[in-house]
């Protein structure tokens, strides 16, 4: 993109000077058409220069201010304005129209194909009137006191009055469409709308400083120093660890006795403990390490409880009780046996002991 520059008499603090006008070799049909109907006097309008010598004398007269357009603005602070029931009277009373009024200083119909207007010193004389007038004492105002506050106020004003110099608008070359005869003219199309805004964006407000950060103090936390019994430092067991330590709690001290459910007052009594026909001594002697051996799987090795009861969801069986009592005979039902030595079990008598080993010797 190339640069786009101004002439001098564009920057800000200058006076009025003839505009800059920069022509194409061959004239666009528009601006020839724009000269033809503001000019009282026919002039020959066939060349470059002659459209270049006719723009230049209309545009440089002393008369060709245009309108570029127009501010609603108050007369008074807010504080001092006119309250009235009547809109009408409140509007005549307390605002007034200024008129933002332009020359232009800069045509370029061939690279930027653009034209560039600089305000009048009347006008912006004026606007840095209501600036520090009526602006600043609103702005002030509306914020709190600080120590700096004046001194911000007048660098506001300053920055204003810089602004409002330095600005520059600019548009495309079909603005010269509202050209008129003296050279005046005004902002066709909506142009005005664009002015309005840019001007009033200059109008800042008063911003206060940031509050400044204020340094929190936070206590320090107290650590318990108490020795004592509460044991704070023990965390809480959950709910479902405490009712599985009751479930394996102690057996209450008492006569009850737990076995299996197999177990009843008629198991003693159903075996046969006459077993003359069915095992002899030396089937007897065979079987006793099958007995004790780990791996046996008699129908009697049932899991069993003896020190404390096991939870009964982890057996099928329901868990029983009975009394040693009700469980084992007494010895008087056993009429059939006999105590001391010469009790045997199928023939088998202890007191002929010695008969068997030379039998089971020679057997071997």
């Amino acid at each position: 993109m190339p640069a786009q520059l101004l002439p001098a008499s564009a920057a800000a603090f200058q006076t009025r000077q003839a505009p800059n006008i920069v022509l194409n070799t061959k004239v666009d049909p528009m601006l020839t058409a724009i000269l033809k109907r503001i000019n009282r006097i026919k002039r020959p309008l066939n060349s470059v220069p002659q459209h270049y010598r006719c723009l230049t004398e209309t545009l440089s007269a002393p008369s060709a201010i245009w309108t570029l357009c127009s501010l609603l603005l108050p007369r008074a602070p807010e504080s001092e304005l006119v309250h009235d029931d009547n809109p009408l009277v409140e509007a005549v009373f307390n605002y007034k129209m200024v008129t933002i009024e332009a020359y232009i200083v800069h045509v370029d119909m061939v690279s930027q194909d653009e034209v560039a207007f600089k305000l009048t010193p009347e006008t912006i004389e004026t606007l840095i009137e209501y600036h520090k007038d009526i602006h600043s004492k609103d702005t002030s105002a509306s914020t709190w006191n600080w120590s700096e506050k004046e001194v911000q106020l007048k660098k506001l004003q300053e920055d204003f009055k810089q602004a409002i110099n330095k600005y520059v608008y600019r548009t495309g070359s079909t603005a010269l469409e509202g050209l008129e005869e003296d050279g005046a003219g005004e902002l066709l199309c909506g142009r005005a709308e664009e002015v309005k805004t840019a001007i009033m964006g200059l109008f800042l407000p008063l911003l206060p400083p940031p509050p400044r950060p204020v340094d929190v103090v936070r206590p320090t936390p107290v650590l318990p120093s108490s020795t004592g019994a509460e044991h704070w430092w023990q965390p809480t067991l959950p709910s479902q660890y405490i009712s599985a330590r009751d479930t394996f709690s102690y057996a209450p001290s008492n006569n009850t006795v737990y076995t299996t459910a197999d177990s009843g007052p008629g198991m003693w009594a159903s075996m046969d403990l006459n077993m003359d026909a069915a095992m002899d001594a030396s089937l007897f002697l065979d079987d006793i390490p099958s007995m004790n051996s780990p791996t046996s799987t008699s129908s009697y090795s049932d899991p069993q409880t003896f020190g404390s009861p096991s939870p009964p969801q982890f057996y099928s069986l329901p868990v029983t009780s009975a009394p040693m009592s009700e469980a084992l005979p007494l010895p008087s039902s056993l009429t059939s046996q006999q105590c001391g030595i010469s009790a045997g079990f199928g023939g088998f008598e202890w007191d002929n002991y010695h008969n068997y080993g030379t039998q089971m010797s020679y057997a071997m």
